[in-house]
């Protein structure tokens, strides 16, 4: 039975033991200062290799902002006998008329139009990030996290959870278009890509690629600090860590990274 909106606070805590011995709890980022922090940390460490998407218009224009509107909506994986998280999910409350009106674009929307949407009847949960810190990955803690994302959605009365998923084996597949990937299939006939199985088994339905999930349009010179090379021709190239190549304008001065997403929905 769904938690009145008002009971489904700080309050979230849901208690799991899964794959190790340590009991973990799931809470959110309102509880404290001290939890708030230490989960931005887990964050940017776990996507710092990838902060070029950090200047999508998106996120640099609203995202911080959401976190701090929609802090109990920041969950928060917690070792209980540290008191520090090992997993850390991002999500948004929005407006939308449903699962089968996503559009083409997928995380940068999601967040535009959680921040256009604020104050009016929210009733879709959206799905942003889940971050595990290299040295807790593989112990299903994903999974758990996913799992948790699914029962916010219930616990604040929305109709459902929405995710633009970053395939996580595309990284080296970036030439690859991404319906052709989602045709690919592994030994046993399921979808190739792991992170999207570990969200099908979690009871994801696949909606369908979003080919403009983020859009990063930045200078020339930008991206040469980021790849860590000089661009002396026009032309798409690979990115270290990019599921899709950047489109360099050398005439322009400019360079474009627009990164395909999957939109995976749970009602």
């Amino acid at each position: 039975m769904p938690l009145p909106e008002d009971a489904a606070d700080s309050t979230f805590v849901r208690i799991f033991e899964p794959i190790m011995a340590a009991k973990l709890a799931i809470r959110s980022r309102a509880e404290s200062p001290e939890l708030k922090k230490a989960a931005s940390s887990i964050e940017q460490a776990a996507w710092n290799e990838l902060g070029y998407l950090n200047y999508t218009k998106a996120h640099y224009e609203h995202y911080q902002g959401l976190l701090d509107e929609y802090p109990d909506y920041q969950l928060c994986l917690v070792d209980e006998k540290t008191g520090y998280p090992v997993a850390v999910a991002n999500c948004v409350p929005f407006a939308c008329s449903g699962s089968d009106d996503l559009p083409s674009e997928g995380w940068d929307w999601v967040v535009e139009t959680a921040a256009r949407t604020k104050g009016t009847r929210l009733n879709m949960l959206g799905a942003l990030a889940i971050s595990v810190p290299a040295v807790h990955r593989s112990k299903g803690y994903a999974r758990v996290m996913i799992r948790a994302l699914i029962d916010l959605a219930e616990a604040k009365g929305l109709r459902g959870l929405v995710a633009p998923v970053r395939p996580s084996a595309k990284v080296r597949h970036p030439w690859v278009p991404i319906s052709e990937y989602l045709s690919w299939t592994d030994p046993e006939g399921r979808v190739y890509d792991p992170w999207l199985r570990s969200h099908f088994s979690s009871g994801g339905k696949l909606v369908g690629p979003c080919e403009r999930s983020m859009v990063v349009h930045e200078p020339l010179g930008f991206w040469e600090n980021w790849s860590k090379k000089r661009f002396k021709e026009t032309g798409r190239y690979a990115l270290e860590g990019a599921i899709a190549p950047v489109t360099i304008d050398v005439d322009r001065r400019t360079g474009t990274y627009e990164e395909p997403n999957v939109w995976i929905a749970y009602s």
